[in-house]
């Protein structure tokens, strides 16, 4: 009789298993839906449309991006992270809700590493500080020197930590006293540069470079230690600030508790998609290196960035809001 149990039960787990499998190779069934914490147009959503298009392309359904900025991007992570976890809701995120954030305000309703199931790291993307044209600096050195005649005056946007904790290191490493302006998103602090209702934004290279070289704003310098190949024109600010470095990064995620062969599958896709070489050449377009992980290296990355961008909060003197 324990027999025929133990076989009953082992028969079960079999079907599970089967019925796991069957629904991980019939995913998707319907549209997923790809949030984005920044707002259409910034660099996040169009690496989330990028991939999106080819994750489509391969399981022939839909990838829809759904643009939740604000917050510095823990409006649309909170959301991400408190979705059904079934594969149908994922989270293109970045340094910012994903480990700057607990630094930089003093509550988020989210775990960034608890909350969230890591499927790989996209790409890495320098930053570039550009000015509105009538400001007379023309590079870092002559943009600290005016600072310094005028504390207080210079104004700075930010809409993530990767443009807001770089004008902060201006600050101390420059010693110099700029006025903060934060944005939901890059691309209307930009707007705003390029209107002259502030003086300057650090931008990421996908949203600051056509403003760049369209002659409606000015680069002054880029937060890579070397210059980089989209701008190779614009020196580094480590030129002018040493040791000056600030890299943001992308990646893809889904809620924790997400079935793991659908976690598989997506991971397994999206890297394939990222190896295309037509891919990896419109990311180099827009300033992006790609640069993909296992799920384990990128759990593993997040928490050594969180921990990095925590002393780097510390030492730009940011007090979390």
């Amino acid at each position: 009789m324990r027999h025929s149990t133990c076989i009953r039960a082992g028969f079960a787990g079999v079907l599970l298993l089967a019925a796991g499998v069957a629904a991980a190779q019939a995913y998707p069934t319907r549209p997923v839906r790809t949030i984005v914490p920044f707002a259409a147009g910034s660099a996040t959503d169009t690496v989330a449309r990028v991939l999106g298009q080819n994750l489509s392309e391969v399981f022939g359904q839909a990838f829809v991006i759904d643009n939740r900025a604000g917050a510095n991007g823990t409006i649309g992570a909170e959301l991400a992270a408190r979705a059904t976890p079934d594969g149908y809701t994922l989270l293109m995120s970045t340094n910012t809700p994903s480990a700057a954030a607990p630094s930089l305000m003093k509550k988020i309703n989210y775990d960034p590493v608890k909350d969230f199931a890591p499927i790989t790291r996209v790409g890495t993307i320098p930053f570039v500080l550009v000015v509105n044209p009538s400001v007379p600096a023309k590079s870092i050195r002559e943009l600290l020197d005016l600072a310094k005649t005028q504390p207080g005056k210079l104004t700075f946007g930010s809409g993530s930590a990767g443009s807001l904790v770089p004008g902060f290191m201006l600050q101390q490493m420059g010693g110099v006293e700029l006025t903060h302006v934060p944005y939901k998103s890059i691309p209307p602090a930009l707007t705003d540069t390029i209107s002259g209702q502030i003086t300057m934004a650090f931008a990421d290279l996908v949203t600051g470079t056509p403003q760049i070289k369209a002659g409606k704003v000015r680069a002054l310098g880029v937060t890579s230690m070397k210059r980089a190949a989209l701008l190779p024109e614009v020196p580094a600010i480590a030129e002018t600030l040493k040791g000056f470095e600030l890299i943001a990064w992308f990646a893809l995620f889904s809620p924790t508790g997400t079935p793991q062969d659908i976690l598989n599958r997506l991971h397994t896709e999206s890297v394939k998609s990222l190896a295309r070489p037509e891919v990896r050449d419109r990311f180099a377009a827009l300033g992006i290196e790609v640069s993909t992980t296992t799920p384990a290296e990128l759990s593993a990355f997040v928490k050594s960035e969180t921990a990095k961008w925590a002393k780097l909060a510390k030492a730009a003197g940011i007090v979390p809001e």
